[in-house]
């Protein structure tokens, strides 16, 4: 006997709306030669500096395996260096080079660009509740759980602080 689940299906949305949001993305990714991965940490690295392949996996949702592989080739493009930590050299450090400092600063404003026309297409007050109830959502699953209380992001912050910009 079937049954007709209760809930809309969350993870479907959210993932649909990724798609939906990347759309309007991946054109000036392509034309700047970045990867979504690639941008992610160019991004994050951007935001917090330097950070560790185990932040920046979890930061940017790219698995462990994986990052590897995306830190070589953004090193052989010139987009990142890699450096061994003082304190451990086991360790090592991700950071931008001047390269990627400047491909972020040429990109920004297309970003913006495309954010403000999000804002102007579902309204100012809408988009800023989805960033709540996702900060909300996101806290209250615990995410991201693996990093130590110092390195977890703030939620939202970003969002804060373009706001904080704006008036």
């Amino acid at each position: 006997m079937a049954t007709t689940p209760l809930h809309r299906n969350l993870p479907q949305l959210l993932l649909q709306s990724r798609e939906a949001l990347m759309q309007r993305f991946r054109p000036m990714l392509k034309e700047h030669g970045v990867t979504e991965q690639q941008w992610r940490i160019v991004r994050a690295l951007l935001e917090e500096g330097a950070l560790e392949p185990r932040q920046l996996c979890a930061r940017c949702l790219i698995s462990s395996p994986s990052i590897a592989g995306v830190l070589m080739r953004m090193e052989e493009a010139g987009l990142i260096e890699r450096e061994r930590m003082e304190h451990d050299q086991r360790r090592v450090k991700v950071t931008l080079t001047a390269k990627a400092k400047k491909l972020g600063k040429s990109m920004t404003p297309a970003i913006e660009r495309q954010y403000a026309e999000l804002e102007e297409m579902v309204g100012e007050q809408p988009l800023r509740q989805v960033y709540d109830v996702l900060d909300i959502l996101l806290q209250r699953l615990g995410y991201p759980d693996d990093l130590d209380d110092e390195e977890q992001p703030k939620l939202g912050q970003v969002a804060a602080k373009k706001k904080s910009a704006r008036s």
